[in-house]
């Protein structure tokens, strides 16, 4: 019996909410690499029937708070050098202004991004945090998560590597954090490797993280970065990494699958991005390795792939804001939301506009963060209608 069969009769018993092996996993891809027809249609079906038919979104507004950074990875550009005229240093009044026109446009998350401790590399970010009354990025993001809340906004911080005790103390103003795992494969932090100046990407530390957020049951957004040198192998490896802390502390709200995109000016500049088969075969993966999670993946970086990764197994297109840009990847612009509105209508599906925690992890939040979103909610923790508009 060829191995084609055997998979397609291990991706019919996974309909009925077995989890494949990695070993399975991987020779799944194998033939979905050659004919990945089955796997789509097996990841559409658990995704209708653990999600249903409704795509989520969060309307956010991006604070890019400080955007030097101790770390250099090979593809990056958001980090900047003092001197250049992309730094970023927000100041609190800058915070309450952008809050203030969040705000007019109903967005309900604020996105907070720094660049991995700064402070311990910069002159410059310690000066300006010192004159600024902070002695660290951290205090400085608990007082501005504190602003955007008295705002009127739900704060969901992406700074690195945070300790135990900064996540305690943003869990206080923050419904959810995230760090991007990337990927669990240390060969990607060897020399001439994507990771080799970036110490805080090691997979153990962004591991710990992670695990430390679920003991102090914080929903947490992560993800794997698609197409930096990767394997197929450690990519499925990736997942797994996840999955095993979501089994142990159930608080992984998503996995957002990112494809790669080359930017001048980087030492990765000109390698290419994944294709969209293997990007969306990846996105299949996750799905029926983790059927109930929930998949994102970027709108801006495909935008010409909604019905694609719909029918792969998606059903969330991240944050999208109508104000900011996306100051990771600055040259793709967010589509407008009544645009990605009508391609997921075409689809078949129905997009909400969701808060920066998805319901079903509402239980983990500070009670007073979940008294002020049911100001603006519907009967399913999800934003209202009205508000969404």
């Amino acid at each position: 019996m060829s191995k084609l069969i055997l998979s397609s009769e291990l991706l019919n018993r996974l309909v009925d909410g077995r989890t494949p092996s990695k070993d399975e996993a991987y020779h799944i891809y194998q033939d979905a690499d050659r004919n990945p027809l089955e796997l789509y249609k097996v990841s559409q079906f658990l995704r209708t029937k653990n999600k249903g038919t409704v795509v989520t979104y969060s309307r956010k507004v991006f604070f890019n708070l400080i955007n030097l950074c101790r770390d250099t990875c090979s593809y990056c550009t958001y980090k900047s050098e003092p001197g250049q005229t992309k730094v970023s240093m927000l100041s609190k009044k800058d915070i309450i202004t952008l809050t203030d026109v969040a705000k007019k446009h109903n967005c309900t998350e604020a996105l907070f991004v720094t660049g991995e401790r700064p402070e311990q590399k910069y002159q410059e970010a310690r000066t300006w945090l010192k004159e600024n009354g902070f002695s660290s990025t951290v205090e400085y993001l608990v007082e501005a998560s504190e602003i955007a809340l008295k705002g009127g906004l739900f704060p969901h911080t992406n700074a690195g590597n945070l300790t135990k005790d900064e996540m305690h103390q943003l869990k206080n103003t923050n419904v959810s954090l995230g760090l991007m795992l990337e990927n669990s494969s240390e060969r990607l932090s060897e020399d001439g490797m994507p990771h080799q100046f970036a110490p805080s990407k090691n997979p153990k530390a962004r591991i710990k993280v992670l695990q430390n957020a679920g003991e102090l049951k914080i929903p947490m957004t992560t993800g794997l970065l698609v197409g930096i040198g990767e394997t197929p192998q450690e990519l499925i490896d990736s997942i797994y990494a996840i999955k095993e802390i979501h089994d142990r502390y159930n608080n992984i709200q998503e996995i957002i699958l990112q494809n790669f995109q080359p930017k001048i000016d980087t030492p990765m500049k000109s390698s290419p991005s994944p294709q969209e088969k293997y990007f969306k075969t990846f996105v299949a993966l996750a799905r029926i390795i983790l059927p109930d999670m929930n998949i994102q993946i970027p709108p801006n970086l495909s935008p010409g792939s909604y019905s694609s990764f719909l029918s792969s197994g998606i059903n969330d297109w991240g944050g999208i804001s109508p104000i900011t840009q996306d100051y990771v990847n600055p040259e793709f612009p967010w589509p407008r939301i009544n645009e990605v509105d009508v391609n997921c209508a075409n689809a078949g599906f129905s997009l909400r506009a969701r808060f920066p925690v998805y319901p079903e992890f509402f239980h983990m939040v500070n009670p007073h963060l979940v008294e002020k979103m049911s100001e603006i909610s519907d009967s399913e923790n999800l934003v209202s209608a009205e508000y969404a508009k």
